[in-house]
């Protein structure tokens, strides 16, 4: 009874025109460097005060979904992540599109994108209140080790050097240290400054050290900017059957991951793709092929990034605490709406929640026929003169850039993250993990400074509760094993 009446709320004209359009307006925001998904839901929420309950969720709802897809797009073409989590597959992606494989890296994007999302969803709609009380119980010790092993996957899974992927994520740990926003209270890195006491903009830095610094690769070297012939879009979906059989358990390992990672307050897609990269490279027969333009990442990666955006509904609905920012948004929407989350709400309005899992499942599936239009029109950019691409992406930066901050300091401290970019290119640094540093440092420092007030100074305490000493023996682990395998390895040369 309760889902015959969840499916008339959503089967209606009204809200599936609801979803079409918001689909199409958060790909396009997406798509668009400096746009994010929390931009895209923040823009739909004045227009949602004049909806229905469930068509302005649904908006949202699509819109987010959408929006978190849509920043793999200029990560595959252009070398530019939309999204942080994005670039932890941006490589992979990127030089699949140069070796004339787009259309297999954004066809995998998008299918395994839509099966994260609805694995996501069966879980939400199964699972949450278990899932909610168990992410309750982290605190900063465990949030604490999570990022720490966030942070290792970036520097190991990295392609070349481990030496040089660990000095690119102090370049990031160290923009993350500017500003006003840290325990102490005090002013860091800011050379007196006003706009700098705000921290550095992430999406601003994220822009320069990728895509302004391709433009400037591109000025200075022109030989080696992205020349890819136009990619056959015909049999987008077709090839993904051969990935979906070959690498089902990094799909499903993806999803599951990606969801317990989103259900967590705070931690949200980021970590959970980064992580989810790291272990598909771990247990990868062809690990040698992450970084190079290998699938495999993608599949795992991209389905754990959607799955940790309906992960995150989990301690929204259940009790009303926010699991990443998007959520935050549409909490307010939610009690605007009158559907306070919470406990009761699953009693009260049973069908306006199970209008809700109805309209993820559905936003999931739309993800595909728009997806494949947003691929069609997105391929058509490689076959744009370069003296034309460079000149409209560079101009998108600079408009992406000033949107961040509303003046002229975010266009600045995109320029200057662009010339860092290109010098670490120069260097062959990896860019990812100063991307993830930037992202995850305010996180570590703000629980490693909670943690150690709580525990007097006590440095054991870290291993103390349960799930903190799992999650620190693994990050530890994560550090001492390849130093392990070098020491042995020498050994047996000795030996032999």
């Amino acid at each position: 009874m309760v889902i015959s009446d969840a499916l008339d709320l959503v089967l209606t004209p009204q809200v599936i025109l609801t979803m079409i359009a918001s689909g199409a307006f958060g790909m396009f925001l997406g798509a668009m460097p400096g746009l994010t998904a929390t931009m895209a839901t923040a823009l739909l929420v004045p227009i949602t005060f004049f909806m229905e309950p469930v068509p302005a969720i649904a908006a949202i709802v699509t819109a987010a979904a959408m929006a978190i897809f849509a920043g793999d797009l200029p990560a595959a073409l252009l070398r530019i992540p939309g999204t942080p989590a994005s670039a932890a597959y941006t490589e992979d992606a990127w030089r699949m599109t140069r070796s004339g494989r787009a259309a297999d890296a954004l066809g995998a994007l998008l299918v395994f994108s839509a099966i994260g999302g609805t694995l996501g969803t069966i879980v939400l709609i199964v699972a949450a209140p278990a899932l909610a009380e168990v992410a309750l119980k982290f605190s900063s010790f465990e949030y604490f080790w999570l990022v720490v092993m966030g942070l290792s996957c970036a520097v190991f899974v990295s392609p070349g050097s481990s030496l040089k992927s660990m000095l690119s994520l102090v370049v990031g740990l160290t923009a993350a240290c500017v500003g006003f926003d840290n325990p102490a209270g005090q002013p860091r890195f800011t050379f007196g400054n006003v706009d700098m006491m705000a921290g550095i903009p992430l999406i601003c830095a994220m822009i320069g050290l990728f895509a302004a610094a391709e433009v400037f690769r591109a000025i200075v070297h022109p030989s080696r900017a992205v020349r890819a012939e136009r990619p056959d879009t015909s049999h987008i979906f077709a090839r993904q059957w051969r990935n979906i059989r070959r690498y089902p358990k990094q799909m499903l390992r993806g999803s599951a991951l990606g969801t317990i990672i989103g259900a967590l307050p705070g931690a949200g897609a980021d970590i959970a793709a980064w992580i989810s990269y790291a272990i598909s490279k771990r247990f990868s027969r062809e690990p040698q092929k992450f970084g190079t333009g290998h699938v495999e990442g993608l599949v795992e990666a991209g389905s754990s990034n959607n799955a940790a955006v309906s992960g995150a509904w989990i301690p929204a609905l259940v009790f009303g605490i926010p699991g990443d920012s998007i959520t935050a948004i549409v909490i307010g929407v939610l009690y605007i709406k009158g559907m306070n989350p919470g406990p009761t709400v699953f009693l009260m309005q049973p069908q306006l929640i199970y209008a809700l899992f109805i309209v993820f499942l559905l936003a999931n599936l739309i993800m595909l026929p728009l997806g494949w239009v947003a691929i069609k029109l997105g391929a058509r950019l490689l076959s744009v003169p370069q003296n034309i691409l460079m000149p409209v992406i560079m101009l998108s930066c600079i408009i992406g850039a000033f949107a961040i901050t509303n003046s002229i300091f975010g266009v600045w401290v995109m320029l200057a993250f662009g010339v860092i970019g290109f010098a670490m290119e120069e260097c062959e640094i990896p860019i990812a993990p100063a991307i993830l540093g930037l992202v995850l440092g305010p996180m570590l420092e703000k629980n490693f400074i909670t943690s150690m007030i709580k525990a007097d100074g006590n440095l054991l305490a870290f291993f103390e509760r349960p799930i903190a000493a799992v999650l620190g023996i693994m990050a530890v682990a994560f550090w001492l094993l390849p130093l392990i395998r070098a020491i042995l390895r020498r050994r047996k040369a000795a030996i032999a």
